[in-house]
């Protein structure tokens, strides 16, 4: 796979399925005049469901500098990272009561800065939405306070 110029290998998926301990991810409420990125999942868990584009923290990686690389690559624009607006944690247990998925994800208000969206990496589909739009996509409750957190502190 290349990116960025650079030949990179295929990403290992392994160690989040049944994970020993929580990973540490990120997320973006990107905000462009009044509007709100939404993505659609491209990957395992909540597969082409309605997001906040986000992923994993890169070890050594700052979380303010993985909120900017996550958008990049799975939205193809350019953010400058506000505050952060709160912790979102899901947790997923298969039929046994076993651990299958379990992420502690720091969200972030982001602004748009430049770019134009181009589905990549782990995205199925990106759009831009009014606020009022936002009941339309089958949001977990916990990502619509993200967005509403996002959108107050971005006026």
């Amino acid at each position: 796979m290349r990116r960025g110029g650079k030949t990179l290998a295929m990403e290992d998926r392994s160690e989040r399925e049944y994970p020993r301990r929580p990973m540490v991810g990120v997320g973006a409420v990107v905000v462009r005049e009044g509007l709100v990125l939404l993505e659609r999942r491209g990957q395992p868990p909540a597969q082409y469901s309605w997001a906040l584009p986000g992923g994993l923290v890169d070890a050594g990686e700052r979380l303010e500098d993985a909120v900017i690389r996550e958008v990049r690559e799975e939205c193809g624009i350019e953010v400058g990272v506000g505050p952060l607006l709160g912790v979102f944690e899901p947790i997923q247990r298969d039929a046994d009561g076993r651990v299958r998925f379990h992420y502690v994800v720091l969200d972030y208000l982001a602004h748009y800065h430049s770019g134009t969206l181009v589905i990549g990496d782990d995205a199925a589909d990106l759009c831009w939405v009014a606020p009022e739009e936002l009941d339309h996509f089958g949001l977990l409750p916990a990502t619509r306070e993200m967005i509403e957190r996002g959108l107050r502190a971005a006026t």
